[in-house]
């Protein structure tokens, strides 16, 4: 985190976005966006269709993800593209830094006294 000098105007991803662009690190269309990512979650979200299909156009604006060839013509295949890989690892970075200063402040913190 040191050295950042320009923050990243697609960060901080939501909870949904995170998922969407985890779900779609293997090539996948909607449905199997839903359930990756309800699977990751372990059923704690749960994406309903229109909420998903936004959430992939959004995604698709912004070059995060981008749509893949597909043998069936009836279904949108999309992928997470580079950007969307390295906004994810620069979250997860952010993510990783603020834990860490939240440990730091819990071991530096005074006990709190006991009644």
């Amino acid at each position: 985190m040191k050295g950042v000098a320009m923050r990243d105007p697609h960060l901080p991803l939501t909870e949904t976005v995170a998922y969407t662009l985890l779900a779609l690190v293997e090539p996948g269309h909607g449905y199997a966006v839903m359930a990756r990512v309800e699977s990751m979650s372990d059923g704690a979200v749960r994406l309903a269709p229109g909420t998903m299909y936004g959430a992939l156009e959004n995604l698709e604006k912004q070059k995060l993800i981008a749509r893949m060839a597909s043998a069936d013509a009836r279904r949108k295949v999309y992928q997470i593209t580079e950007l969307g890989y390295q906004t994810l690892t620069r979250d997860a970075e952010r993510m990783a830094h603020l834990v860490s200063l939240f440990e730091l402040t819990r071991t530096q913190a005074p006990q709190k006294e006991e009644r």
